[in-house]
């Protein structure tokens, strides 16, 4: 059976996850997380590609970000997976794949869903139980859309900048979204959009995503498993 083609859309923010083979660790020191954000930071500056948000767990990655053209964001994974597994390899003297097969793709409804995915992936560490506070965890962007801390990686979408008329006033209130817990139900649409590479957002926005690429992007729930409880913490 054909794999289903990922959709990505210029202009339009895409949840990005990549995992570990085998739920397997991909980072085992600090200065592979240091190298991570190294590669992803030359990939997106190299084929124009904005990062809004982003965690780097020990066995899985999750961005959320903006390409310039529709080839961008595969490019950027590609890159990066490809130089990433390379220094792993060297480093720890070992050999094979690291990732687990292709990453997931989900496009965004930024109007409705861009704050609740950036808290989603900012919070990975805080449901895991890592930290009690998405601050606490040096290896995300809560830090600098947060908190202040400078950033040549993490680029703000115009959503995050019309929060505040300086960063000041957005940063205030970007901590005060996560002074609330997610809902549920939004949980579980993030969940399940990246699981399936479907879009994230209601009805008309799927269909305004099939009209813009020109064909379905419908999935048979017929014979899929669903997201089971132990596999929360990858999405």
């Amino acid at each position: 059976m054909p794999r289903k083609p990922r959709m990505y859309l210029p202009g339009m923010p895409c949840h990005v996850i990549q995992r570990g083979n085998n739920r397997d660790a991909c980072f085992y020191a600090e200065q592979d997380y240091q190298f991570y954000l190294e590669c992803l930071q030359d990939a997106c500056r190299r084929y124009r590609v904005a990062v809004h948000a982003y965690v780097l767990m020990t066995n899985h990655v999750h961005l959320l970000m903006t390409p310039e053209d529709s080839e961008g964001i595969s490019r950027v994974m590609q890159s990066v997976g490809r130089r990433y597994v390379q220094y792993i390899n060297f480093e720890y003297q070992r050999s094979g794949t690291l990732w687990e097969g292709r990453h997931k793709a989900s496009l965004v409804d930024a109007e409705a869903y861009l704050f609740t995915c950036m808290r989603y992936i900012e919070l990975n560490p805080v449901r895991a139980s890592m930290v009690p506070h998405p601050g606490e965890y040096r290896w995300s962007s809560y830090r600098t859309n947060g908190q202040s801390e400078p950033s040549q990686l993490v680029t703000p979408h115009a959503l995050y900048l019309a929060m505040g008329q300086d960063s000041e006033q957005r940063q205030f209130a970007y901590r005060g979204l996560f002074e609330h817990q997610l809902d549920e139900a939004d949980i579980h649409a993030i969940r399940e959009a990246a699981q399936f590479c479907m879009p994230l957002g209601n009805d008309r926005f799927k269909q305004q995503i099939e009209a813009a690429l020109g064909r379905s992007t419908g999935y048979a729930k017929r014979g899929r498993p669903g997201i089971r409880e132990e596999d929360a913490l990858y999405f």
